[in-house]
Formats: C-alpha cells, sequence, structure tokens
C-alpha cells in the first residue's frame, strides 16, 4: 500500500512549471503553498495532510486537497469520518466497481507528484521501513482521484484524493512483505505520457477505457531506489524532518535489494 509520503513544494510544483509560467508559479506559492501541509519529509496519510493535486479542469494549475477521498454521495461528518482512513489508497484494480471510487474513477482522475514513499518490511515480528524515490531523486508521479464533498451541516466544501495502487513490482515485493496482506502493492507511477493519458482519457469511450486500465500496473522501470530508514511509528519517531529520510543501518535486517 501507500499509507506514508515525502513531498516537497519544488516536487509538487514539477508540473505547473513546464509551462514556464513564472508568474503562475509565484501566485501558487504565494496563495496555495502555505495553506498546505508542506513541506512533508514524512506525512502519514492517517493524518489526512493537505496537499497538491493536478486535475483535467487546469491541467496546469494545482489545488489543495485532504488525502484520503470522501464520496460526494456521503451524507454526513459521521460516515465521512467511518470512511475516510479507508480511502486512503484506492486498489486500481477494482476502481470501477468500488462505490467510493468508481464516479472519480470515470471523471475525477489527478496525478500528485511526490519525492518518495515509504514502505514497511517485516522481519521475525519487527518492522523496517524503507524509504524509495527516483535514483536521480527526480518527483514520482502517481495516479491518484478526486471528488469534492460538501459538509452538509456547515457547507463547506472539502477536496480530498486517494493514491492509486497496483501489484508490487519485484523490488517493492522484496520490501512489502506483511503476512497480514494478501499481496504486496505499490502505487501506481505514471511516465509523462502516461500522466496525460490518465488526466485526460475519456473512461466512457472503450479504447480509452482499455488504455487507462493497462496503467494499472506495476512500474517497471529499474530507475527506483531504497533504502532503510529510521522508525516512523512509536516512541522512536523523530517526525517530520528531514533527516527521516536518512539511510540508517541495522545489524539484524537481512533484506538485500
Amino acid at each position: 500500500m501507500c499509507y506514508d509520503i515525502k513531498a516537497s513544494l519544488e516536487s509538487q510544483l514539477k508540473r505547473a512549471k513546464r509551462n514556464n509560467d513564472l508568474a503562475a508559479i509565484l501566485e501558487i506559492e504565494q496563495k496555495l503553498a502555505p495553506y498546505t501541509d508542506l513541506p512533508a519529509h514524512h506525512k502519514s496519510g492517517f493524518a489526512h495532510p493537505k496537499l497538491l493535486i493536478y486535475t483535467a479542469v487546469e491541467p496546469f494549475k494545482p489545488i489543495i486537497a485532504h488525502w484520503g477521498l470522501i464520496p460526494h454521495w456521503v451524507k454526513d461528518s459521521e460516515l465521512k469520518n467511518k470512511l475516510w482512513n479507508s480511502t486512503i489508497n484506492a486498489r486500481g484494480e477494482t476502481l470501477a466497481e468500488k462505490p467510493s471510487f468508481r464516479d472519480a474513477y470515470k471523471s475525477k482522475r489527478c496525478l500528485v507528484y511526490l519525492d518518495g514513499f515509504y514502505e514497511h518490511h517485516h522481519q521475525d515480528g519487527e518492522t523496517y521501513p524503507f524509504y524509495i524515490y527516483q535514483n536521480d531523486e527526480s518527483p514520482l508521479c502517481v495516479a491518484g482521484l478526486w471528488s469534492e464533498w460538501t459538509d452538509r451541516d456547515s457547507g463547506e466544501v472539502w477536496t480530498t484524493f486517494s493514491l492509486v495502487t497496483t501489484k508490487a513490482n519485484s523490488m517493492m515485493a522484496k520490501i512489502h512483505n506483511n503476512p497480514k496482506a494478501k499481496e504486496a502493492r505499490m502505487p501506481v507511477l505514471l511516465n509523462e505520457a502516461e500522466a496525460e493519458l490518465w488526466l485526460n482519457a475519456d473512461a466512457n469511450q472503450p479504447v480509452q477505457k482499455e488504455a487507462l486500465a493497462a496503467l494499472i500496473r506495476p512500474w517497471t522501470g529499474s530507475d527506483l531506489a531504497a533504502h532503510p530508514v529510521a522508525k516512523l511509528r512509536g516512541k522512536n519517531y523523530q517526525g517530520n524532518i528531514p533527516e527521516i529520510t536518512e539511510k540508517v543501518h541495522y545489524d539484524e535486517l537481512k533484506l538485500t535489494l
């Protein structure tokens, strides 16, 4: 799965910078960035941080969204709170079927740019967190879904998102070995051409629908790297600090990548 991420403002603005519109970038930095939870050296999805996402509405201008998708049909805050922790990730193979995600899959797909993500490796009853990132440290583009939900009590509109996951590739299968999980998973990563398709394809057109489904697969590139880091849970957790991604050596850890 993907419950822990690293996201800097620089990485989250990668798409916005493609058009070299300096005025637009400055506006984003001044008007949006202060209201996000960036920099996120380590953020858990269960804390529902506010990050930047890109939608088809304005493809190169991000919006702020809480992590954890709230479907538009949720009636009240009580149901929202019950669902919220179960929509941090969206299982790619069942997007078209699950009530929480099927509407968003048809018409509200988004892109989320991350520096990297964390996953836990299990060994002898202990867990060891790993940080996964690109070799050249360029941002990862992750497929997402988004939604707008109106709180009927306050009238407030919440923009939220979920990260889409798929089966793990060979490296991630070694890391994500949770004995309680049915299978190893990883986020759906996209190259530039795939990102455009994910954002703009018409899911009602059979050919484009098939092309979308084909994007939900393990990352096949050889450009991912990973290393163990300090604990992300419990009393030894250092918090949201830059050093959280630094490599840590565990004498007893047997995993080699």
